[in-house]
């Protein structure tokens, strides 16, 4: 976790974020100035407002380097292996949704009306996505199930996080629309392509969701779409002639640089720490299950 966390979270936070702040662009010389020193990704124009590049992409792209490494699970395609409990899951997925209020919103760093927008956003976006999943899951398998309702709500909340401060709510319910429906595809269509035990669809759900959302931000960012466009600071106004393609291009770009950046180091730091400690259990020790074996206690006594 330190490994990844100094090489691939910190460069990555630093690409799309790092910059000297508002302050320092009194005049057009001044902003160039400071461009200079921003972050790579930033000096660009890459939009992400909470994190869906640095934060879900990233950590998506290490979860299936790492599933990959690892290998899948003792009785895996041939045993169920259904969630621990749906009980907990909706809790879960509804706690998450009340803390990402704050996540989203709180990446505004004030009280504003981009901090309101991003509220709001977090809440529509992953409303459409929950329900989106849902149908699309009742149309495919004749049942909707609740923890497809909370998977839908997840895919959202990752989908609107590098959009949630920049486009519209309309923008919002779009992107929220549709992550369910390609969330679903990748937790399920993907996953089996892939062939590769995600165990919690980490990539399904918050690679391709980031994904999606990341490249989606530059389309709806458009003040044309009733996004906010881009802030020029020195003029102190949105910068004219906003550019959907010419952004999409920028967004791509810092997509791919965090797919790479992130195999990489997981790559590396997962081949490390398999030959330091090791990264799967004996067998016979997963058979048993690892509360027992690796933590000496047991959740339930029936």
């Amino acid at each position: 976790m330190i490994f990844w966390f100094t090489l691939s979270y910190l460069p990555m936070a630093h690409m799309v974020w790092y910059w000297a702040g508002p302050d320092a662009y009194t005049d057009a010389s001044a902003a160039d100035a400071a461009n200079a020193t921003a972050g790579w990704l930033f000096q660009h124009g890459a939009l992400d407002f909470a994190g869906g590049t640095v934060v879900h992409i990233n950590a998506a792209i290490s979860g299936l380097v790492g599933a990959y490494f690892i290998g899948k699970r003792v009785g895996f395609g041939r045993e169920s292996m259904a969630p621990h409990s749906l009980t907990m899951t909706m809790i879960g997925a509804s706690l998450l949704w009340f803390g990402w209020f704050g996540f989203n919103a709180g990446s505004a760093l004030e009280a504003s009306g981009g901090s309101a927008l991003a509220f709001v956003n977090t809440w529509a976006a992953t409303a459409a996505a929950t329900l989106t999943w849902t149908i699309a899951e009742w149309a495919l398998k004749g049942k909707p199930s609740m923890l497809g309702a909370a998977s839908g709500a997840v895919a959202g909340l990752v989908a609107i996080t590098p959009a949630a401060g920049f486009v519209g709510v309309v923008g919002g319910l779009v992107i929220g629309g549709l992550a369910g429906v390609v969330c679903l595809w990748g937790v399920h269509g993907l996953k089996r392509m892939l062939n590769v035990d995600d165990s919690l669809d980490v990539f399904g759900v918050h690679g391709v969701g980031g994904i999606l959302g990341a490249i989606l931000t530059g389309v709806f960012a458009s003040p044309d779409l009733g996004g906010t466009g881009v802030w020029d600071y020195v003029a102190n106004a949105v910068a004219p002639d906003y550019s959907i393609a010419a952004q999409v291009k920028i967004q791509a770009i810092g997509v791919i640089t965090t797919i790479v950046w992130s195999g990489l180091v997981s790559l590396v730091g997962y081949f490390i720490v398999d030959k330091l400690v090791g990264l799967r259990v004996p067998v016979e020790e997963e058979r048993e299950g690892l509360d027992l074996t690796s933590h000496g206690e047991r959740a339930y006594n029936n």
